[in-house]
């Protein structure tokens, strides 16, 4: 079942931080941002989303307890919040340049569509690591209807 968090998203610090390391980042898209998560027997995943604008929305972040990846969890969740938004032209979901995340991206129907050079290393106080890669630029990813 997926539900959506109307207060104390913040008790699902913990999965949020699986996937944006560090928490005041989290802090700057969570009190604005929707939450959702999906229940199967307990808590497997998480996700937040932002309205950017007119039909625009960004999935800012998006979690699957280790123990449960790579079971379809994640992409249940982007298949569920798309559709949510009816008004949603755009979802956009940056992440880091690796290809097991950008994999994933376009198995749930994105594709890529620009990057913000240096954002990890501007924006985090420590190396930012993912699969054994510093991150250093964030890739944008875009599903459109």
């Amino acid at each position: 079942m997926i539900r959506k968090v109307e207060i104390n998203k913040k008790k699902y610090l913990a999965l949020l931080l699986l996937a944006d390391e560090q928490e005041d980042m989290i802090d700057k898209y969570l009190a604005r941002g929707e939450m959702f998560v999906l229940d199967d027997g307990g808590v497997k995943a998480e996700c937040v989303v932002t309205k950017e604008g007119d039909g625009v929305y960004e999935l800012r972040n998006i979690a699957v307890a280790p123990d449960c990846r790579h079971l379809g969890y994640g992409k249940r969740l982007i298949d569920h919040v798309f559709p949510h938004y009816a008004d949603c032209r755009t979802l956009y979901a940056g992440t880091g340049d690796v290809p097991s995340s950008l994999c994933f991206y376009r198995k749930c129907g994105f594709v890529l569509s620009h990057r913000v050079k240096d954002f990890f290393t501007d924006n985090y106080g420590h190396v930012m690591m993912e699969d054994g890669k510093q991150l250093v630029d964030m890739v944008y990813l875009k599903r459109e209807r």
